[in-house]
Order: structure tokens, then C-alpha cells, then sequence
């Protein structure tokens, strides 16, 4: 729509540089030279302890600035209600999409607790739009509380879905056959969240209503390792999904078998530490019928990355301990390589799945070419911890001393 799009996400992938985008562009690394150390500047001049993931935020809002961005798109990270893009005051529009029981340590033992961390983000005088896995009556107190414009779902908003957007609206948490994914959902919040923008006029810049093929064409787009189906040279078909949690998980395994009713699978796996590792392992299993010899047991490394000996004891079936994995070679290297010469041989398709800790050596593996990251700052990175250095470049050609 000629607009200057800014995009702040996280975690990335392969290259801390993802988590700042214009117009589906990384930032660069030479901009990242210039701009991290007026960063650390302001920090140490004003003698602010900041965490990684903040100084993060700030780096981000200083590239939209120089870069004269008409619209940013800000995903929180942790919660909402403390979080570092939660600074701004006056957003567009406020958006709650799903909520789970997640980060319970932090944000709370129950949905409505988290709920209310999540709604943090909702502003005075300014609308919130809340998608249909959220718990709905604790949000519409909390936005009544902050003085919203005015509180949406997307039902409000798309009254004209059609009946397979509504199929998609049923909770995250409770899945039945004929539910679709979180594709059609989110994709449906976000077509949502356009509309009541470009209704409210939030945008300033943007003179004409969205029409309806530019719409569909850009809620369709989906970031890497998101149901990413790779078609490889040889004919063997590798899907890469950041499923890393049991409903996620669960998720995922209804979705392969409805998208390929007629087709094995083999599966390659690496959790967190902090996950339920026994009940995404039922799902995994579930997915290979139970077939354990066709899951493969990865450990990323990274440290907040489980290990392999504590993601076999916890499965209650004891099937796992006959999957694949190799207590000498841990690596998602070694597992990919034998996974996809077995699934050739099977005819099966290969799914990678678990943490996206592990995400960035499969990548390579598989032989993407894209920016990467050192592995010091890789791990800087996934661990939300600060070091004496930080290479924040896709190469070891910039090193930025804090």
C-alpha cells in the first residue's frame, strides 16, 4: 500500500537480525554498528541496567525512527503488561491473540492471571481487538478498567466470514477434527486488526481502503518455521514448525495428518527445558503412530535447551527410549542427515519441530543460505542474558564491545 512497515518480532531464527524488519527487509549489520552504540551511550550515561531483550527494543525503535517507518508492527515478548514495547502510550490498536498456560513462574499459575499480564497492553482511549482463544469476560473488565475506545473480536469486525474463518475460531486449548490451524486464525485476527485500524483511520498515511486481494495476499505470508514446507532437488519434502509446547504440539500432529491423510511421517525433535516433555512427546508419537523408530531425538545447543537423557525418562510410555539419538553426537546435524536419508528410503516426510533453539542448525543443514549468527550471540540471544561481547552480525565481521 506504499507504506514503510517496520516489524518487530522474537524469537529469530537463524539471525538475530530478524527481529527488526522494514518492509520485510532485516536491518542491516552495518546499521547495526551505527546504532547499538548509542544505545549502550544512553545506558551508561544514564545509568540504566538494561536486559538484553530491552536494549533489543530500544535498537529496534531507533531503526524505525531513522528509517522514517509510517506503521510498526511491535510483538510483546514476555507477558504485556511489563514488557519493553510496552512503552508506547497511544498504539493503533492493542492486539491479544491466544492465551496459554505458559511462563506460569512469571506470569501467573492460572489463564486469568496471564490474562491480565497480556492485558497490560490495552490503552485508554484506544480499541483492543481479542482473538477467540483468550478468555474473554476477564479481558472486557480489564480493557473497561483502562478505559479502552472500545473492545472487538474478530467476529465483531469480519460479521461476513466465511464458515471455514468461523471453523477457526474455537479455542487453542481444544481441538476438534474439523478445526483447520493456527494459520486460518491468526490469519483471520489479522485481517481483523486491518480493518479496525483502517476503519478507526489510525493510519495517517494510508489514503485508500486495503482492497480485499492485497488483504488476503498479505495475511497468507508466514514467517519462517511456521508450518515452512521445504520441497527439496531430490523430491523429499521437509516441513519446519516451532511447535515447542503441548497444545502447540498437538496442533501440529492434527495438522500433518489432515494436510497428508495418506503419508508416514518422521519426525525430528528437540524441546526446552522448561516444557511439558512428557505430553509433547505423546503428541510426537501420536503423529509417527506410535512408531518411536521414526522420531529422532535432538539436544540444540544452547543452554536453556533440554538433554536428551531428561526428554527420554520423562516420556511415561517408555517408547521413546526406542527412537533415535546419539548420546556422543547430540547435534540436529547428525539426526537431519539420518533422517533424511531414511525417509527417502520410506518415502516419508521429514518434520522438524521442538524449540527454535534448534531451528538455525537445521536450517543450515538442510542448506538454506540466510544471514546467521555466531554462536556466542546465538546464545546471548535465546538465553536473554548480556555478555562482555556481542556479534549482532550475520558474519565475524563487526564486534561490538558494550
Amino acid at each position: 500500500m506504499g507504506l514503510k512497515v517496520g516489524l518487530f518480532c522474537s524469537p529469530h531464527v537463524s539471525s538475530f537480525r530478524e527481529r527488526m524488519q522494514m518492509n520485510g527487509q532485516l536491518i542491516s549489520e552495518e546499521q547495526v554498528v551505527e546504532y547499538l552504540p548509542q544505545i549502550y551511550a544512553l545506558c551508561q550515561k544514564h545509568d540504566i541496567p538494561a536486559t538484553f531483550f530491552e536494549i533489543t527494543t530500544a535498537l529496534a525503535f531507533l531503526f524505525y525512527h531513522k528509517n522514517h517507518a509510517d506503521v510498526v508492527v511491535l510483538e510483546t515478548g514476555l507477558g504485556g503488561r511489563l514488557d519493553s514495547t510496552n512503552v508506547v502510550k497511544q498504539p493503533a490498536c492493542a492486539v491479544i491473540t491466544s492465551i496459554g498456560l505458559e511462563h506460569t513462574r512469571i506470569l501467573g499459575d492460572t489463564i486469568e492471571k496471564i490474562a491480565l499480564e497480556k492485558g497490560g497492553i490495552i490503552k485508554p482511549g484506544r480499541p483492543v481487538l481479542v482473538g477467540p482463544g483468550c478468555p474473554q469476560d476477564v479481558l472486557r473488565q480489564c480493557a473497561s478498567e483502562k478505559g479502552a475506545s472500545g473492545y472487538y473480536t474478530c467476529e465483531d469486525i469480519l460479521s461476513n466470514g466465511s464458515q471455514q474463518e468461523q471453523s477457526s475460531s474455537s479455542s487453542s486449548l481444544d481441538i476438534d477434527e474439523d478445526v483447520a490451524d493456527y494459520d486460518l486464525e491468526n490469519a483471520r485476527i489479522a485481517a481483523a486488526a486491518l480493518r479496525l485500524v483502517e476503519r478507526e483511520q489510525r493510519i495517517p498515511n494510508l489514503k485508500v481502503a486495503i482492497p480485499e486481494n492485497i488483504m488476503q495476499q498479505g495475511t497468507s505470508q508466514r514467517p519462517p518455521c511456521r508450518f515452512e514446507i521445504v520441497e527439496r532437488d531430490d523430491g523429499l519434502n521437509v516441513i519446519l514448525d516451532v511447535a515447542h509446547n503441548p497444545p502447540a504440539m498437538k496442533y501440529l500432529a492434527h495438522k500433518l495428518k489432515a494436510t497428508y491423510p495418506n503419508t508416514k511421517f518422521r519426525m525430528i525433535v528437540g524441546m526446552s527445558s522448561d516444557k511439558d516433555s512428557n505430553l509433547c512427546g505423546q503428541y510426537i508419537l501420536n503423529a509417527v503412530d506410535n512408531d518411536a523408530s521414526a522420531v529422532h531425538l535432538v539436544q540444540a545447543s544452547h543452554p536453556r535447551a533440554a538433554r536428551l537423557e531428561d526428554i527420554v525418562a520423562a516420556d511415561a510410555s517408555g517408547l521413546l527410549k526406542k527412537s533415535n539419538y546419539d548420546f556422543e553426537d547430540r547435534s540436529v546435524t547428525k539426526q537431519i542427515s539420518l533422517g533424511l536419508e531414511m525417509a527417502k528410503q520410506r518415502e516419508e516426510i521429514l518434520v522438524v519441530c521442538g524449540s527454535v533453539f534448534l531451528m538455525a542448525e537445521a536450517r543450515e543443514a538442510l542448506g538454506f543460505d540466510e544471514p546467521r549468527d555466531s554462536e556466542a550471540i546465538s546464545e546471548v540471544a535465546g538465553a536473554h542474558l548480556k555478555a562482555a561481547q556481542e556479534n549482532f552480525a550475520n558474519s565475524t565481521s563487526f564486534n561490538i564491545s558494550k
